[in-house]
């Protein structure tokens, strides 16, 4: 029984069944009916009009994109629509777990579980073949006298720290990518201020990067990063010069 937001993912391969909709109730009813009979509800329905053969694909970005957004999980019709390539589906569930992310295939529940990893047998056949050749050398290695570095415990150094430092802002500069359209979006609405930008990211059942309500505080960090990610120092200098007991920016 489907729980939760889902973002429906939907593909076609020519652009005249994108027009005539050919094959897209199809798989319309598909999700439709995996997800009916569940407490659910469906944030977006993405479509694409690309070959299966190809994998670069801008919607399926797109409705990642929205996934994260919404903590939601992509749910498809047939695993194919995803890709019939399974190095394609391998890193798009590197990606996945990597985001935190799940997705469903309606015609196979379990393909992201189990389906994925046995289509990327080769891949892991290869990487265990890569690791025996290693392990032989070194015993080889060994065996000639060479003496081999052993485990001498961790030590956090400044490099050790720089990096997940890098990595906590690699994050947080994501996630300002991913909500900046829907920022830029209510402000061409005419909401500007950070209690206004909060309001309305709530009420549209957004989630903060921790997966809290908005604040004002949160909605100017978040401007602050756009503004990194757009190169506006323009931006920048009026994303840090907001006054903090109005909530408004400066004239």
């Amino acid at each position: 029984m489907a729980q939760g937001q889902f973002v429906s993912y939907l593909r076609v391969s020519t652009e005249r069944q994108g027009r005539s909709g050919l094959g897209l109730e199809a798989q319309r009813e598909a999700v439709t009916n995996y997800l009916n009979g569940g407490q659910w509800s469906l944030v977006a329905e993405v479509v694409e009009v690309e070959s299966g053969g190809r994998n670069d694909r801008p919607k399926l970005a797109e409705a990642l994109r929205l996934c994260r957004l919404h903590n939601a999980t992509l749910v498809i019709a047939k695993l194919d629509r995803l890709s019939r390539d399974a190095g394609f589906l391998l890193a798009l569930e590197t990606d996945l777990k990597r985001s935190g992310l799940r997705f469903v295939a309606a015609d196979m529940p379990d393909a992201n579980e189990l389906t994925i990893h046995i289509m990327a047998v080769v891949a892991q056949a290869e990487r265990k073949m890569i690791s025996a050749r290693t392990k032989a050398a070194l015993q080889a290695a060994k065996a000639r006298g060479v003496k081999l570095g052993g485990y001498r415990g961790a030590v956090l150094t400044d490099e050790i720290r720089s990096k997940g430092t890098a990595a906590k802002v690699a994050r947080s500069q994501a996630k300002a990518a991913d909500i900046a359209p829907t920022i830029r979006e209510l402000q061409s609405q005419g909401i500007t201020s950070l209690g206004g930008l909060a309001k309305a990211l709530n009420e549209r059942g957004i989630p903060t990067a921790m997966g809290g309500t908005w604040q004002a505080i949160q909605v100017r960090r978040v401007l602050a990063r756009m503004a990194l990610l757009e190169g506006g120092a323009v931006l920048l200098i009026l994303a840090v010069s907001v006054r903090p007991e109005t909530g408004t920016v400066p004239v």
